[in-house]
């Protein structure tokens, strides 16, 4: 019987034990000893987010087929635990073996959200590990970062041995292997490491150079070994039918965020909204067939018991077999009890066949992401969504039994004017009174309830947006103000709520997000100084990071509000995402001149990801 590392003490002292005890449906049990590789998986964050990841989950399946590896799990301890284990010198652990982080092989860190930088460095702290690279030994595991956050990753180099660009099923096999000849041959943690800066996808941030020029800009970022790529290229599954799929999900004992089943039938997007980085980096959207999904369905379904699945991917709605996919978990679950989650559906592909068959199961709100309130700013960022088709949309899903809607715009978009803002109050009543005009009075169940959220534009890597110039603090909130003010005017007012995000919060992941080595400093004196969950909203203080940028002596505008030339050298330019910087240049000039560029099953618009030769690029050419 495993031994616990906290004692029952302990446990009864801390909200929620089951985070740190492991022992769940589908764990994996492995004797460490009879493994090569021990390679601890990270998600730097409370156990309730991290266990409804699905990329953990894929790989902590993947990495177990393997018979000589064992990967177990770790999350972020809460902070009354954090305080605990600083207090009585505890280690961070793994949940599988219980055994401490810093005997592993490997400290994989998935990098979801730039707001969670805080919290590696607490798992690196607390586990033992020295925070920076350059201090480790052959002792200390190698600390490799790997998801969406690494298309940009020079903020966290200081940190990190090494990052995985792209998606993980790929060379993992690859960097595993080599790491277990290099073990036998008792080659050093640096021989190591260049050989694995030679498989693709794989960044070392060692191994390079960067130079600043007088204003602050880079002037040059270099390889400084022979073993370094001069560009990284992401990794890719072209084949989702050969990608390994998790069969049995690890089933959590107590209530996680995604607490279901999580089908992904594609990745990519071909809809190019210019401010998804998403949507740039998966290109090119790749299906996964309908027969593999109906496997798997079944098979995740019967191993976990949940009784609720959801079809995971950046635009339902653009999957050419949903209608297919959503009959078969009908017609196989009908009076089962197996509830059939849909996000990401888009207002101008709603079915109302398919609403209405999804209704017989379960009813709640539906969201919608109109993004901005004109024509014209939705034309900026090519959401290629008209007013008709909105309010089209909310038509038939109010004819099909809703009467509650979500919808989700962004304040502070490059080009936005006063109106734009003011049509976020404006779309939300006609699609209130959408609601009065269709619904005959004795058929209504109820109110209309219309809430409309909108979150502050962050200018992402890898996106037409990467140039944009960000509001400060001030100009948001008073965006948000402007867009209160006059859904207060609005006739419908008690059928509309209206929600705004934290302003200050969002600056700092504008910087985190297209900041330079640099910020690294700052995200360790932020860090030393309490800063720790930034990403909930009750343990951020924004008076810590306002330090430590005084601190180091760097200014939050410079990474912020700075207007940014298209020749200037970014952070992340030695990255090859599949979308080239061309292309982003010619979007970016499109969206000023007000310009909507087709999607990707319209017409090819040359972005680069045909070089993977795969997925939508191919789809008509047989």
């Amino acid at each position: 019987m495993r031994k616990l590392a906290l004692s029952d003490e302990i446990l009864l002292s801390v909200q929620q034990p089951a985070r740190y005890i492991g022992g769940e449906v589908n764990m994996i049990n492995k004797d460490p000893k009879k493994v090569d590789i021990r390679f601890a998986m990270c998600f730097p964050d409370v156990y309730e987010i991290g266990m409804s990841h699905l990329g953990m989950q894929i790989l902590y399946d993947m990495f177990n087929r393997r018979e000589d590896t064992y990967c177990e799990r770790v999350f972020s301890p809460w902070t009354d635990l954090d305080q605990i284990m600083r207090k009585k010198q505890i280690p961070l652990f793994a949940l599988e073996s219980q055994d401490s982080v810093k005997d592993f092989d490997f400290l994989g860190i998935t990098i979801q959200y730039e707001m969670c930088y805080t919290n590696i460095l607490q798992v690196l702290d607390l586990a033992g590990i020295p925070l920076h690279a350059e201090d480790r030994t052959k002792e200390d595991p190698i600390v490799i970062g790997g998801g969406p956050c690494t298309y940009n990753p020079e903020p966290l180099a200081p940190f990190f041995d090494m990052f995985y660009i792209g998606e993980g099923e790929t060379v993992y096999g690859d960097l595993l292997e080599c790491y277990k000849s290099c073990k036998h041959e008792g080659r050093t943690r640096k021989e190591f490491l260049e050989l694995a800066a030679e498989i693709p996808g794989i960044y070392v941030p060692s191994l390079y150079a960067v130079t600043y020029k007088e204003d602050g800009t880079i002037e040059s970022f270099v390889p400084e070994n022979i073993h370094a790529k001069p560009v990284i290229t992401k990794e890719l599954v072209v084949n989702m039918d050969e990608a390994t799929y998790v069969e049995k999900p690890l089933v959590p004992f107590i209530k996680v965020t995604q607490d279901r089943v999580v089908l992904e039938i594609m990745r990519g997007c071909i809809r190019g909204c210019r401010f998804c980085q998403a949507g740039c980096v998966y290109r090119p959207l790749r299906e996964r067939s309908l027969e593999y999904l109906k496997d798997y369905a079944w098979k995740m379904l019967k191993s976990t018991g949940h009784e609720e699945i959801s079809l995971s991917s950046l635009s339902s709605s653009d999957y050419t077999q949903l209608e297919g996919i959503i009959q078969f978990l009908m017609e196989e679950f009908k009076g089962k009890g197996v509830n059939i989650s849909l996000p990401s559906l888009r207002i101008d592909a709603f079915s109302l066949d398919v609403m209405s068959k999804v209704q017989d199961v379960k009813k709640s709100s539906l969201t919608f992401a109109p993004e901005a309130g004109s024509q014209r700013l939705r034309d900026v960022i090519n959401k290629g969504l008209t007013e008709e088709i909105i309010l089209k949309g909310a038509a038939e899903a109010f004819h099909g039994g809703w009467n509650r809607v979500k919808l989700y715009f962004m304040l502070g978009l490059p080009t936005e004017t006063e109106e734009d803002m003011e049509g976020i109050a404006l779309l939300s009543e006609k699609v209130a009174e959408t609601y009065y005009d269709e619904i005959p009075k004795q058929e209504r169940q109820g109110k209309v309830q219309v809430v409309a959220s909108s979150s502050f534009f962050v200018p992402k890597p890898f996106t037409p947006f990467q140039w944009a110039r960000m509001c400060t603090k001030e100009e948001f909130l008073e965006r948000a103000a402007i867009v209160r003010q006059k859904f207060r005017e609005m006739k419908n007012f008690k059928s509309l709520k209206y929600n705004w995000h934290e302003a200050d919060l969002t600056v700092l992941e504008g910087v985190l997000a297209r900041g330079d080595r640099k910020v690294g400093q700052v995200i360790e004196e932020a860090y030393k100084n309490g800063a720790l969950f930034d990403s909930w909203s009750e343990y951020f203080h924004n008076e810590i990071w306002l330090k430590a940028f005084e601190t180091c002596g760097l200014s939050i505008d410079f990474y912020t509000t700075r207007e940014r030339s298209l020749d200037e050298v970014f952070p992340w330019d030695f990255i090859d995402a599949g979308v080239s910087k061309e292309f982003l240049v010619k979007e970016w000039k499109q969206a000023l001149g007000e310009t909507v560029t087709p999607n990707c099953r319209q017409k090819c618009s040359a972005c680069g990801a045909m070089k993977f030769k795969g997925g939508v690029c191919f789809e008509n050419k047989n």
